[in-house]
């Protein structure tokens, strides 16, 4: 179901791709993450994403006129991953509300793996 505000002329209804391709940018603009995680269902693994399908390791939740945003991320080797996280939350939670005007209740991390460099 997408988002949807109400102002002087109508409704605008803002549908969960739209809203979850600002929250998977927002969240690359972070330090410490590698990128979007997106679960393979034949073998159970999850696999990074590449730019483009970065709406993939989101998954949006619309209750009436509030929005849950559920990020799967995969994050760089030898950061705090509580840090990062809640500077994720901060970023996407901003985006998302100044660019639709649409009201965020939560937005949960969900840190689906560690890349480390060689």
């Amino acid at each position: 179901m997408p988002g949807r505000s109400k102002n002087q002329y109508g409704y605008i209804d803002i549908d969960d791709n739209v809203i979850a391709t600002i929250s998977g940018l927002s969240a690359m603009e972070s330090y410490g993450i590698v990128g979007m995680a997106s679960k393979n269902a034949t073998d159970g693994f999850f696999e990074l994403l590449k730019r483009d399908n970065l709406s993939k390791g989101v998954k949006i939740y619309t209750e009436k006129d509030e929005i849950i945003i559920n990020l799967h991320v995969i994050l760089q080797y030898g950061i705090k991953i509580s840090v990062v996280a809640e500077n994720i939350i901060e970023k996407v939670k901003f985006n998302v509300e100044n660019l639709t005007g649409l009201k965020i209740k939560k937005v949960n991390v969900y840190v689906q793996g560690i890349r480390v460099e060689k």
